[in-house]
């Protein structure tokens, strides 16, 4: 595993507005050839977090689906983020994670955010996905998954001190201002009981729904001490994970061999 390089995009997401997003975001974006391994949108960066956007929720033959995949091949790196997509078991609010080769992988997200009623007009998902990608173990998870550590948690092979279910955990989110304090909380507890990496992206400005994102997005490492750290302005920030040094933290501090083992049903 060599040193992973990841691109945090926080932007001010345009509320219900597809095309403009992807141009917006392609824009952003567009320098990061050669210097990123992997990029971050936000949480459904076509439209903002919308109830009402499940009426032009596109399908995975739509434009955005091609548009992630273009972005990948452009950049030869990995381009992740979610949006909403129509299928036939209904509207997911799902992640896709591309790469330059062409793959596209995806997760649904499993815990909808009931104090915006997002469970009553979108389907849940149920298995978490992990991407294998540069030699790293990597783990997406969408915004409000943030709080249930459970779904979250890392299970080590006992057999192999220091195998890992994941080296990275993502979150990509719409989270607002207003609970900041337990975005910046819960992104270092996921890291430290985690023993990986966790990188988190959040939006900046208003939306359609009068909500203020301040943005904090952050790179937090394995012992919950944040490597980069974004304030409430639109920028693009790219991290450089060390590899060497996660290895040896899990070498030196070996609590995955004391963690309790579980089913997730």
């Amino acid at each position: 595993m060599k040193d992973l390089r990841v691109s945090l995009v926080q932007g001010a997401t345009r509320w219900h507005d597809p095309a403009g997003n992807r141009e917006y975001y392609g824009d952003l974006i567009s320098s990061l050839h050669g210097i990123t391994d992997l990029v971050l949108l936000p949480e459904t960066f076509t439209s903002g977090f919308s109830n009402e956007a499940i009426g032009s929720a596109e399908t995975m033959d739509g434009p955005t689906v091609a548009w992630i995949r273009e972005q990948a091949a452009k950049l030869g790196a990995a381009v992740t983020g979610s949006v909403q997509l129509r299928t036939e078991e209904g509207v997911f609010n799902r992640l896709l994670f591309a790469t330059p080769d062409g793959e596209l992988k995806t997760y649904d997200k499993r815990h909808l955010f009931r104090f915006a009623k997002e469970h009553e007009r979108y389907a849940a998902g149920r298995d978490r996905l992990t991407v294998e990608w540069k030699g790293w173990r990597i783990c997406p998870m969408v915004c409000y998954d943030l709080r249930f550590p459970v779904f979250s948690r890392n299970r080590f092979d006992v057999e192999r001190p220091g195998a890992a279910d994941f080296d990275l955990l993502l979150y990509v989110a719409n989270w607002p201002s207003a609970r900041a304090y337990p975005w910046k909380t819960l992104l270092r507890a996921r890291a430290i009981e985690n023993l990986c990496y966790v990188a988190g992206l959040n939006r900046v400005g208003d939306d359609g729904n009068g909500l203020h994102y301040a943005g904090d997005s952050a790179v937090i490492d394995f012992l919950g001490h944040p490597v980069s750290e974004c304030t409430d302005e639109e920028v693009v920030v790219t991290t450089t994970l060390q590899a060497a040094e996660l290895a040896a933290h899990r070498e030196r501090f070996p609590a995955m061999l004391d963690a309790d083992r579980f089913e997730l049903r």
